[in-house]
């Protein structure tokens, strides 16, 4: 049987087997519903409240401002629309070019409803600058939304900085952190931001839970109608073995994040080598201040896909890009906000490591990139 090289994290991770362990009692024994009054329902109500202070302390939070949510998608709707729906003034909402669709999609259905949007550029690093967002904020600006890492070219933005430029503005900050979670340092006090969003799946948990942090005092409406979870905030029977899975999932990537990003720049360092010495042209996207092995690569003159599918063949697991725009050929957005040249931009891949991927494995993809490349 072909051995399977899987080297696309920043689509989605492994589910950690700690996690699983974890989660596995509210899946077949501990099944009460947690917002139940009865004897049976209070495991599952003392799992949710250990897990919501273990999340909490990961990112520097208090446990009444981490919010559980079905994902990194819902954050951040929540985080665009509840924000804008508090408001009756329809002030405006200034994000960046190179977000998640998960944000532009939100700020263009507020945008149909009368809500102003601004786009920030982003500098040919994939950087969006404090300076540009000091020239565009006013006194009529409600929300400021920028990723804290970019999922596509892994560039880390400087978030204390644009959250301060905000507050002096009078806005609220918020950083879709789904990418960067369980893989940077994130403490969401020191970084000043009022709302964080994140998705277990990935930093190892499971598949449809994630959380939004919100700051004590931030002017936000609910977004889910229904019943009185999440202290009335968001409805709906909690996910109670997802949740214990994302703490776990967690606490555990926080404690391992210094040693596994040495680890995994390591790695990239070895790849690179490798594509370096077969004297390929290409060119590394994003910036020197990157997420520990998100590895952007533009090779002059080809076809991604083409890449993509030959590695396919070969047992090798990459991306074009975003995996939530698979099924889009086009260069991608974020490609086209950097300006990155169309000849290179059409042969773009990104290769994302974990700490699960081998020196062998860094070995294996660069002589099979070679090999397709030559």
């Amino acid at each position: 049987m072909k051995r399977l090289i899987y080297a696309d994290n920043a689509a989605t991770t492994q589910l950690d087997r700690d996690a699983f362990e974890a989660m596995q009692p509210f899946l077949l024994n501990e099944y009460g519903n947690a917002s139940q009054p009865y004897a049976f329902a209070r495991t599952a109500k003392k799992a949710l409240r250990e897990a919501r202070e273990t999340i909490a302390e990961c990112i520097g939070a208090v446990p009444e401002e981490i919010f559980f949510t079905s994902g990194g998608t819902e954050s951040d709707n929540w985080a665009i629309k509840g924000s804008a729906f508090f408001d009756t003034e329809k002030r405006e909402t200034i994000t960046s070019q190179i977000e998640h669709h998960a944000v532009l999609h939100a700020c263009e259905d507020i945008e149909r409803m009368g809500y102003p949007v601004t786009y920030l550029p982003a500098d040919s690093c994939g950087t969006v600058h404090a300076e540009e967002l000091s020239e565009r904020i006013t006194s009529n600006t409600r929300l400021v939304s920028i990723m804290t890492a970019n999922n596509e070219i892994g560039t880390i933005q400087d978030i204390s900085s644009l959250a301060r430029v905000s507050h002096n503005a009078g806005a609220v900050f918020h950083t879709d952190a789904v990418q960067a979670l369980g893989h940077i340092k994130i403490d969401a006090n020191s970084l000043g931001v009022d709302m964080l969003s994140a998705s277990a799946h990935k930093f190892n948990g499971p598949k449809g839970i994630g959380f939004l942090y919100i700051k004590k005092g931030t002017p936000i409406r609910s977004f889910i109608s229904g019943g009185s979870q999440e202290h009335g905030m968001r409805a709906g029977t909690e996910n109670v073995a997802s949740v214990v899975g994302m703490a776990a999932a967690l606490q555990k990537n926080t404690l391992m994040q210094a040693e596994t990003s040495s680890y995994m720049y390591s790695l990239e360092e070895r790849l690179l080598g490798i594509l370096h010495s077969g004297n390929l042209n290409f060119i590394r996207n994003g910036d020197e201040k990157h997420l520990p092995g998100n590895i952007s690569l533009s090779f002059y003159g080809r076809d991604g896909e083409a890449i993509l599918h030959r590695l396919d063949l070969m047992g090798i697991c990459v991306s074009t890009g975003s995996a939530c725009d698979s099924q889009n050929t086009r260069i991608s957005h974020v490609l086209h906000a950097i300006g990155l040249d169309e000849k290179y931009a059409k042969g773009t891949i990104r290769i994302s490591l974990s700490r699960a991927n081998t020196t062998e494995d860094v070995d294996i993809i660069a002589d099979s990139l070679l090999k397709i490349l030559r």
